[in-house]
């Protein structure tokens, strides 16, 4: 007898179906993430002594000199993962922090609300990089860095962006320089998937 008889059969064969879509669906949308090499993962605490997990990764594909960065972002959030790799495949590696208190970091490094994003990104040199910037505007940005420039962001999270990638749609958005003062302006237009690449 097949599973299929069996299961009509039952008063539960519609709900069974129902089931297994459902976790395919839920399978389907979680984070899947190539392995990354891990260098080491000592523990750190906090300014304010709250203890925080940290991993090193090292990018996989190196086509050029590692650019060594730290990333600060929940653990639960799949999409800055997502981003990661995309940053890693293009020569980026990170120090991955989870604080307790991310908005708090955000508003020291001088991040205001409306510039937020879900994770945020912390040079060497005290850039921050806030959101899903395509590398490729890292790469520009850190190669010669504007006057009185605090760093990058692309506030939110577009549908598209790297780390955002839903099928084929793709929201149009604005890479925007964050300046020491407080203000912005527009860095880049990403009109297009392409143009992130």
């Amino acid at each position: 007898m097949s599973i299929t008889a069996l299961l009509e059969g039952s008063v539960g064969y519609k709900y069974c179906l129902i089931g297994l879509v459902f976790t395919l669906s839920l399978l389907a949308c979680s984070e899947q993430k190539r392995a990354p090499t891990v260098l080491k993962t000592p523990a750190v605490s906090t300014a304010d002594g709250v203890s925080q997990s940290v991993e090193v990764r090292q990018a996989q594909a190196q086509p050029r000199s590692v650019i060594a960065m730290d990333v600060y972002k929940s653990p639960s959030c799949g999409c800055c993962g997502k981003w990661v790799d995309h940053a890693e495949d293009r020569g980026f590696s990170f120090t991955t922090h989870h604080p307790a208190d991310l908005n708090k970091l955000k508003t020291e490094w001088g991040i205001a609300p409306q510039y937020q994003s879900c994770h945020t990104v912390v040079s060497d040199d005290g850039y921050v990089f806030e959101g899903h910037i395509p590398a490729r505007f890292l790469q520009q940005f850190l190669a010669a860095p504007p006057a009185d420039a605090l760093g990058l962001s692309v506030p939110a999270m577009p549908m598209g962006s790297p780390g955002m990638e839903m099928g084929d749609r793709f929201t149009p958005y604005q890479v925007l320089l964050l300046k020491r003062d407080g203000s912005a302006e527009i860095y880049g237009q990403v009109s297009s998937p392409l143009e992130q690449y």
